[in-house]
C-alpha cells in the first residue's frame, strides 16, 4: 500500500519551476532541504524567551484541569486524553455518576504510548466507532503521524484487547461503519486497489463486508466517478427509523443521498445538489446553500427546513421553515435530541440559542437561556456608537462568549454537553436539559482555571468598510487603556463557510496578551460567520473580496491607533495560509511579519497535490484557461516578485500533513529564499494538516511563531 503522500506527487513535475523537486515528500535530498531550514530556524528562535514561551504552553496543554470531549454509549462516558506522561494519549471511560463527582474513576481500554512503543509506530488517536446496542465491540482509528489516512481495527470492550482475526483496515482515507447490529458486516468506503480512488485522494467505492471473509470480497453496493470528490456510507440505528445512507459528494458544496430499500438497492432522494440534508428520527432537515422554490414556497440559502421522511419520499415537499437567515444572522449549528432540535444562532457573530419542539399546531420556539454560564451585554453606549467612517464600535461590560451544543445521546435524552468561552473567559463545560420552554435542569461540570492574568484586557467588537463598501466585523483583544500603538497579531481565515469565533487560549493569552500584544481575529467573507452569502462573496473570481476585507482590517488597525505597520503582524494556516500567502505578495506595504501555516500557495499545482482537487468548487480549476485567468491572481507562489521587498514571514509546515501538500510551504520559501527575501522555515516531521501530533510538538510550534513575532515586531 503506497504511503497517503506519495499519491499526491505522481503527477508529472512542472519543467519550468526549479523547485518543483520539493514536492517529493519523503525523499532523501528533499528532507535533507528540510533538515537545514529547521536547524536555520533552531538557531534563530530557540532562545531563552522561546523556551520560556514553550514551557508555559506545555504547562496549559498538559494540564489536569482540561474540558474533556465526552461521548455517552450505553451507560459510559468516553473520552481521549493527553497529559505529560502520555503525550499519545489514553482512550478510557467512566460512569456519568462518577464523572458528576469531579473525581472520576477512570477505566483505561487503551494506552497509545504503550501500543505505539510496542508497535514501533507512532500513533495518533483518531477516534472510535462502538456496536450498538450492547456496545461491546468498537472500531478503533489509528493515525500514523497524524495524517489524515487511518488504520482501522476492531477493539473488544471486555477484555479490552484487539479482536484475534477481528476486522482490520490496512491504511488510506476513507470510512467504515457497522452496518447491523449483529457486529458481523461493515460499510467500508476506502482504497480497495488501483483506480478504487478518486483524484481528490478519497474513496470511490462502497462495499458491504462480511466478517470472515476477505477484504476484497466486499460486494459493491454503490459508485462514483474518479472526478467526483467521494462517497461514504452511514447507518443509523436509532430505534424504528433504522436506514442506511449512501453520501455522494460530487464537489465540497454539492452532492446527492441515497437510501438503501429494503432490497440493499439504493434510492437517491428528490433534492438539488445543493442541498444538505440530515436525519433525525421521522424528520428530514434540509440546508439549502442556494434559493430554492419547492413546494410553491421559496427558501432563502442558510435556511432550515423539516419535514417527515416518510411524507418526503411518498412526494409531499411542504416544508416547515425552522430558521429564515436576516442579513445580520446565520445558522451556524442544529442540534437535534430526543425530543426537541436545538438552534445555534449567530447575530453579528455572538450567540444564541432557540429549542424547537413539534406539537400538533406546527413547531413551537422557545429561547434557550444559559445566563449562568454565559454574559454579553454590551456596555452602554458601546456598540451602537457608530463613527462616520462606517464603523460601529463596541466594548462589553462582560465579554460575549462562544456557545457550542452538542446531543448526549440523541436517540434516548433530551440533554445537551453545553461548552462557554471567550477570548478572556476559560471555557466551562456543562450539562444541559432541555424542554419545550428551554432549560429545564443545569450541571456545572468542569471549568478551565484562568491560564494568564485579564485584568485590564478588554474584548471589543468593530466593524470596518471593505473595498466594495461591504460592512466587515472584527474582534480586538487588548489594553483597556493603551498608552500608545502596541504589537498587534491579525488572523484570518475566510474560506469554506468556516466561522471565527471568540474562544479560550492559553496559548496565545500567555505568550501574546499577558505580553502587552493586541490579538485580533478578522471575520472576513469565505467565512460562514454570515451564511451561505458571506462564504459565496468569496468563492472562485471572488476570491479577492477576502483580501480585501482583511486588508481593510490591517489598515483600520493602523488608522485607528492601535498599532503600525512596523508592529502588526499577519497569521494564518490552511486556507488561512493562502491568505497570508496573498498578503505578503499582494499588500506587503500593510505590515512588518508574517506566519504562513500549513499552506496552498500554488494555485497552479493545487488540483494535482492531495486532497486539492476537492477544493476546486472553492478556489476554481486551474488547468481551465478562463479559471486559472483568475485563479492566478491569488496564487501567491506565481505572485512572487524577484526584486520587491515583502516583510519577514514564517512558513511552517508537516511532513505527514495528506491533505494541504507540503510541497505549497516548500517552494514558496525556497522561492523567496532564492531571491534574497527574510525566510523562516520549519518543517514538523509528523503531526499530519494539525501540524503537530503530541503537546510537546504543539508547545515548540507555537513557541517559535511567538518568539519570531516578537523578534519581528517587538522593538
Amino acid at each position: 500500500m503506497e504511503s497517503p503522500n506519495d499519491r499526491g506527487a505522481k503527477t508529472a513535475l512542472p519543467t519550468d519551476d526549479p523547485h518543483a523537486w520539493l514536492e517529493e515528500v519523503e525523499g532523501q535530498a528533499q528532507l535533507e532541504w528540510v533538515r537545514e531550514r529547521n536547524a536555520a530556524a533552531a538557531a534563530q528562535l530557540e532562545t531563552d524567551r522561546f523556551r520560556r514561551f514553550e514551557a508555559g504552553i506545555r504547562e496549559v496543554l498538559d494540564a489536569d484541569e482540561k474540558i474533556p470531549v465526552l461521548t455517552k454509549r450505553g451507560g459510559w462516558l468516553y473520552e481521549h486524553r493527553t497529559d505529560a506522561q502520555h503525550p499519545r494519549g489514553l482512550w478510557r471511560r467512566t460512569t456519568p455518576e462518577s464523572f458528576a463527582t469531579g473525581t472520576p474513576e477512570w477505566e483505561v481500554l487503551i494506552d497509545l504510548d504503550a501500543l505505539g512503543a510496542a508497535e514501533g509506530v507512532n500513533w495518533v488517536w483518531h477516534g472510535a466507532t462502538l456496536l450498538p446496542h450492547d456496545y461491546r465491540y468498537a472500531l478503533v482509528w489509528l493515525s500514523r503521524g497524524g495524517s489524515d489516512a487511518n488504520t482501522m481495527r476492531e477493539f473488544d470492550l471486555r477484555t479490552k484487547s484487539f479482536v484475534e482475526e477481528g476486522f482490520e483496515l490496512p491504511e488510506s482515507k476513507g470510512s467504515a461503519t457497522w452496518a447491523d447490529a449483529s457486529g458481523d458486516l461493515l460499510i467500508v468506503s476506502r482504497d480497495f486497489g488501483p483506480g478504487s480512488m478518486t483524484t481528490s485522494g478519497y474513496p470511490r467505492s462502497v462495499r458491504l463486508w462480511r466478517r470472515g471473509t476477505p477484504l476484497e470480497e466486499a460486494r459493491e453496493i454503490f459508485s462514483v466517478e474518479p472526478s467526483d470528490m467521494g462517497v461514504w456510507a452511514h447507518h443509523d440505528f436509532t430505534a424504528g427509523y433504522e436506514r442506511t445512507f449512501i453520501w455522494h459528494k460530487q464537489s465540497f458544496y454539492e452532492g446527492e443521498v441515497h437510501v438503501l430499500d429494503d432490497h440493499g438497492k439504493p434510492v437517491k432522494l428528490d433534492l438539488p445538489p445543493h442541498c444538505e440534508p440530515g436525519f433525525h428520527r421521522q424528520w428530514l432537515l434540509v440546508e439549502p446553500r442556494k434559493e430554492w422554490e419547492v413546494g410553491g414556497r421559496r427558501h432563502a440559502p442558510g435556511s432550515l427546513l423539516a419535514i417527515e421522511f416518510e411524507r418526503f419520499l411518498a412526494g409531499d415537499r411542504d416544508f416547515a421553515t425552522l430558521f429564515e437567515p436576516t442579513e445580520n444572522s446565520s445558522l451556524i449549528q442544529s442540534a437535534p435530541t430526543r425530543g426537541h432540535i436545538v438552534l445555534n444562532v449567530l447575530e453579528d457573530v455572538k450567540n444564541r440559542l432557540e429549542v424547537l419542539t413539534h406539537t400538533p399546531d406546527g413547531w413551537q420556539r422557545s429561547a434557550l437561556e444559559l445566563s449562568e454560564l454565559r454574559g454579553g451585554k454590551p456596555a452602554e453606549g458601546g456598540e451602537h456608537s457608530g463613527g462616520q467612517d462606517g464603523r460601529q464600535d463596541g466594548g462589553w461590560a462582560a465579554e460575549p462568549l462562544t456557545v457550542s451544543v452538542r446531543a448526549v445521546d440523541a436517540e434516548h435524552e433530551d440533554a445537551l454537553w453545553v461548552t462557554v468561552e471567550g477570548f478572556l473567559t476559560p471555557t466551562t463545560l456543562a450539562l444541559v436539559e432541555v424542554g419545550p420552554a428551554g432549560v429545564t435542569a443545569t450541571q456545572v461540570l468542569r471549568r478551565l482555571p484562568a491560564y494568564f492574568d485579564q485584568g485590564g484586557l478588554l474584548v471589543e467588537q468593530h466593524f470596518v468598510t471593505s473595498a466594495d463598501g461591504t460592512r466587515v466585523p472584527y474582534f480586538q483583544i487588548g489594553a483597556a487603556r493603551r498608552s500608545g500603538p502596541a504589537p498587534t497579531l491579525l488572523y484570518g481565515y475566510g474560506g469554506f463557510e468556516v466561522p471565527l469565533l471568540p474562544a479560550y487560549s492559553g496559548s496565545i493569552g500567555r505568550a501574546w496578551l499577558a505580553q502587552g500584544g493586541v490579538y485580533v481575529l478578522a471575520n472576513i467573507r469565505g467565512g460562514g460567520e454570515y451564511g451561505p452569502r458571506w462564504h459565496q462573496a468569496a468563492l472562485k473570481s471572488e476570491r479577492h473580496r477576502a483580501y480585501e476585507d482583511f486588508a481593510a482590517v490591517a489598515q483600520d488597525l493602523v488608522e485607528r491607533g492601535v498599532t503600525t505597520r512596523e508592529q502588526l503582524g499577519v497569521h494564518g494556516g490552511s486556507n488561512g495560509g493562502l491568505l497570508i500567502g496573498n498578503m505578503l505578495t499582494t499588500y506587503p506595504e500593510l505590515f512588518a511579519a508574517a506566519v504562513c501555516q500549513v499552506p496552498l500557495l500554488d494555485m497552479k499545482r493545487y488540483s494535482h497535490l492531495l486532497a486539492g482537487a476537492s477544493w476546486m468548487a472553492e478556489y476554481g480549476d486551474p488547468d481551465v484557461p478562463e479559471e486559472w485567468e483568475f485563479i492566478r491572481t491569488f496564487s501567491p507562489y506565481h505572485l512572487h516578485e524577484e526584486g520587491r521587498e515583502y516583510p519577514p514571514v514564517l512558513f511552517t509546515t508537516s511532513t505527514r500533513d495528506d491533505r494541504v501538500h507540503p510541497g505549497h510551504a516548500r517552494k514558496m520559501a525556497a522561492k523567496m529564499l532564492a531571491a534574497g527575501n527574510d525566510v523562516t522555515y520549519y518543517e514538523n516531521i509528523e503531526g499530519g494538516h494539525g501540524g503537530a501530533a503530541t503537546n510537546q510538538q504543539r508547545a515548540h510550534m507555537q513557541a517559535m511563531m511567538w518568539e519570531f513575532l516578537w523578534q519581528r515586531l517587538g522593538a
